[in-house]
């Protein structure tokens, strides 16, 4: 995660990139048209293109007069060499040139590119203090350099597949050259010596005659039929590398749009995110109350039992005492009344006489 710049640094960061842009700007508008339209600037490449020009001339010139010598001396290779350095240094000074379209075109591309950076971060940099912007861009940029490098790395494959053919081509014209000066040269032997024996051999010298034209045909077709095939794997070799690149550009394509497509995907799924996590969220709140409420519900419940129980209790002991109380004074109730009794039996077993008489008297009465 980035560190969060402080205002100085963000101050300094878009000062800067102000500046920057507003150079590239200048850059841009001073750079294309105005440099090709200078005379020294077309003196300049007029000169170096004529220097190698008068090269290329002395090399051919060499060429020429070693050509003639060729069976005498080995300049001939040297010759040829020089002749292909020549022809290096020239390619390589016309591509090089300063006012060609493509290099102006790329530099152009190259400026507009970072003024669109320079612009999307400084933005962003003064709207969130952030330079995310930056980074995603050198990461395409570095996406797209990758892919450009596989294809030119492809394409110099090719090229270097179409030389090797093409030198092989070369190579096989060569051998057929000098298969064919070779034929050349028996020929004319042959037909010195069919002069000679011009008067003998009329017979042999058409026979003779016949046979060589018909090698030199044969080894015309042979080499006609090699170079037809040649030139048709060169043509198989061009077709699928334009296949190979239009088959790459469909897939960037279809990458690009499936990119755009689990993008959208993605903030609708974010959306969707958003909205559950507020819904549970009231759930979760409404449980809470929910919760609290029936706390508060239980609690008063527990105090009214704890009540409750309290009166119950103090009732149970209230009526055990009571309860008590009445065994205990029917406990003495009978024991006052066996008490009564055997206090009355003890009386009457001490005085019948007594009993008997006054019985008796009230009897009389």
């Amino acid at each position: 995660m980035p560190v969060p710049l402080s205002g100085v640094e963000l101050l300094r960061l878009c000062t800067v990139l102000q500046d920057c842009a507003a150079q590239l700007s200048v850059l841009g508008h001073i750079m294309p048209d105005t440099y090709r339209g200078r005379p020294e600037a077309d003196k300049f490449v007029s000169a170096d293109i004529g220097q190698v020009l008068e090269q290329q001339k002395g090399a051919e010139q060499n060429l020429k007069a070693a050509r003639q010598f060729e069976r005498e001396s080995g300049r001939l290779s040297d010759a040829t060499r020089e002749l292909h350095r020549s022809q290096k240094e020239l390619n390589r000074t016309l591509e090089e040139n300063p006012l060609s379209p493509d290099n102006l075109a790329k530099v152009q591309r190259d400026r507009q590119f970072v003024a669109h950076v320079i612009a999307d971060v400084l933005a962003e940099l003064q709207e969130k203090g952030t330079f995310h912007s930056l980074l995603f861009a050198v990461g395409e940029e570095k996406r797209r350099k990758a892919n450009l490098l596989d294809i030119i790395i492809r394409e110099e494959g090719g090229r270097r597949r179409t030389k090797a053919l093409q030198r092989q081509l070369l190579d096989i014209r060569k051998e057929k050259t000098l298969e064919l000066q070779r034929r050349e040269e028996m020929t004319a032997h042959l037909k010195d010596q069919l002069q000679e024996m011009k008067a003998k051999t009329g017979l042999e010298r058409k026979y003779v005659k016949s046979s060589a034209e018909l090698l030199v045909y044969q080894g015309q077709k042979i080499n006609t039929h090699s170079e037809k095939q040649l030139e048709d794997e060169i043509r198989l070799q061009q077709e699928r590398l334009e296949e190979e690149r239009r088959v790459h550009m469909e897939m960037e394509t279809f990458l690009k749009e499936h990119q755009t497509s689990l993008g959208e995907k993605l903030e609708v799924w974010m959306e969707r995110y958003e909205r559950d996590m507020e819904d549970k969220q009231q759930e979760l709140n409404s449980l809470r109350n929910n919760k609290a409420n029936n706390l508060s519900q239980l609690q008063e419940l527990a105090k009214k039992y704890r009540d409750s129980e309290q009166v119950v209790i103090e009732d149970r002991m209230e009526k055990e005492a009571l309860r008590r109380k009445l065994e205990k004074e029917h406990m003495e109730r009978d024991a006052a009344t066996k008490v009564i009794i055997k206090h009355s039996l003890i009386n009457h077993l001490h005085l019948p006489s007594k009993e008997t008489n006054h019985i008796q008297w009230q009897c009389s009465v």
